[in-house]
């Protein structure tokens, strides 16, 4: 059944548009790769869903029409977005960063919820008190998804979750994914450049060209297909 539902999704940043007609779901409890090319539409589509970019077209999420909702009605609705760039507050604590991610959709369970993010991400646990800021990129990106996940999100929106870091850390960061989608059932769509490493984690996949989608299917089926790779994937 799908969770979110996209259809001819247009949208323009002044004279200049982005996406033309862009449709795809997301199933509940199902990883969706988002993939193409830098410039292909990928980060405003996220941003069209999350509500912080103007659009036409349709977008339901758990068959409720989003329409002119704000971002604050939908990550009230249980749709959490890390961007590109993890907006992390540096100088706010790990913790204080946590806490704040639970103001979308209010403070019931902080503590149970707070548990569940530090049994993710230890790391974080051990640096509570430190400040964001001092923390290195792959912690950074730790704390971005964990902030997202205090909102308890029935659906995240991920942003290139691998910018900049290093193969191991990458690597930790979607075992850590995985490991979500498997106990809570949250689903993800996922903006990633790493084609490959994005399509190991998803079941199903979208590639955008200059704001339309061009091909989608299975994630091993997309794999498969040396044209596909070779014209779009960059592998």
């Amino acid at each position: 059944m799908a969770l979110l539902e996209v259809a001819d999704v247009q949208a323009a940043y002044g004279s200049v548009r982005a996406l033309h007609g862009v449709s795809l779901s997301v199933d509940d409890g199902q990883v969706v790769a988002l993939l193409g090319a830098n410039g292909a539409g990928k980060t405003t589509t996220l941003r069209a869903i999350s509500g912080t970019v103007r659009h036409t077209g349709t977008i339901r999420f758990a068959g409720t029409d989003l329409g002119r909702r704000s971002a604050e009605d939908v990550a009230r609705m249980g749709v959490a977005h890390v961007p590109e760039g993890r907006g992390t507050l540096g100088r706010f604590t790990v913790q204080e960063n946590l806490e704040l991610g639970a103001y979308a959709r209010g403070r019931e369970r902080m503590k149970e919820t707070l548990a569940s993010v530090y049994g993710y991400f230890p790391a974080l646990e051990q640096r509570r008190s430190q400040p964001a800021g001092t923390l290195s990129g792959g912690e950074q990106q730790m704390l971005a998804v964990g902030r997202a996940l205090m909102s308890r999100p029935r659906l995240m929106l991920l942003d290139e979750p691998s910018l900049g870091l290093a193969p191991q850390v990458v690597e930790r960061i979607f075992e850590i994914i995985r490991a979500i989608n498997r106990d809570e059932k949250t689903s993800f769509l996922l903006v990633e450049q790493n084609a490959n490493l994005a399509l190991e984690v998803a079941e199903h996949a979208y590639v955008l060209e200059t704001g339309r989608v061009v091909t989608e299917g299975p994630s091993r089926q997309l794999q498969g297909d040396e044209s596909i790779r070779r014209s779009y994937l960059g592998y």
